[in-house]
């Protein structure tokens, strides 16, 4: 039989369009079931544990529990601003070419990253063995025992033990900033405060900040050391609870749901802190988890149409 010649304008036949099959990913169905499994059994354990679950509802918006809280958050802001404005003072004496000033915040900050703050707070709160009593002239004098009183004991235990953290913070912020800002500020005339003040610490901002957010989460949850010295906060009013109740164990879930409620709030205000401080180095910023939700609910309509 005689083939009949195609046309000699007609367009080439394209490829064959190309089917894909995704790939079946068994282990990650395993896995899953395994986790749920898990989680599963957990969750059984605790509710067929000898726990009274009613009393955490019970005591959770107890008056004593709000004023613990209250004091957990007031006691973590103030140790910050004290870890901060230390951290950042110890930061520039550390980068210092002055021999003196920078073996002196090396020390500091030798001595507090290698003690736990646990000791510390001890050790601030038993002083009174060295010193018998403050004496500032005619400003002050009292003895340690009445001046070292245990809202004193957590600042300065929390506080400066914090400094020493957020010095090595700080400086890795300054040295990410390159050597060329600072020389160009200087060119132009600009002393070396104001060069620290209006181009570096802007700019390094955007790495200290990442590390600093997790420090003062890290900050409300250390504050429940504190109870070892005396000082009622959340987890000390807790324990108290649980001892005049009968419920101790109790307590303690009821003190870590109020510990993850103030972290997770304290995570979502980091997270909008990153994403600001961001602007100036990423081309597009990352979307919100709002923003996710919205995109993923509005695919999920558009396909419901198209079928």
């Amino acid at each position: 039989m005689k083939k009949t010649a195609e046309p000699a304008d007609a367009p080439p036949a394209g490829p064959e369009a190309i089917k894909a099959i995704p790939v079946r990913h068994y282990g990650r169905y395993v896995t899953a079931v395994i986790a749920i499994a898990i989680l599963v059994a957990i969750v059984y354990a605790f509710g067929q544990g000898k726990i009274n679950w009613h009393a955490v509802p019970d005591y959770f918006f107890d008056d004593r529990i709000l004023t613990g809280v209250g004091k957990t958050l007031l006691l973590t802001v103030l140790s910050m601003v004290i870890g901060i404005l230390g951290g950042v003072g110890l930061a520039v004496m550390r980068l210092s070419k002055n021999p003196v000033t920078s073996s002196i915040a090396w020390f500091y900050i030798w001595f507090f990253r290698g003690t736990p703050v646990l000791v510390q707070l001890f050790l601030w709160f038993n002083l009174g063995l060295v010193f018998e009593y403050i004496n500032l002239g005619p400003i002050y004098k009292d003895y340690w025992s009445d001046f070292m009183t245990p809202l004193l004991t957590a600042l300065l235990g929390l506080g400066l033990n914090e400094a020493a953290y957020m010095a090595e913070i700080c400086r890795a912020g300054l040295l990410a900033v390159d050597e060329g800002q600072t020389e160009a500020a200087h060119a132009l005339g600009m002393s070396h405060g104001k060069t620290l003040r209006r181009i570096v610490i802007p700019q390094a901002m955007r790495v200290i900040v990442p590390p600093t957010g997790n420090e003062v989460i890290n900050m409300l949850k250390t504050t429940s050391l504190v109870a070892a010295v005396q000082y009622p906060e959340l987890f000390r009013y807790a324990q108290d609870i649980g001892q005049n109740s009968g419920a101790p164990v109790e307590m303690y879930f009821l003190a870590a749901a109020w510990y993850l409620i103030m972290t997770s709030i304290l995570s979502v205000g980091q997270y909008y802190i990153e994403r600001y401080y961001a602007r100036g180095s990423s081309r597009s910023l990352p979307p919100t988890p709002w923003q996710k939700v919205r995109a993923h609910l509005t695919t999920f309509s558009s396909r419901k149409v198209t079928a």
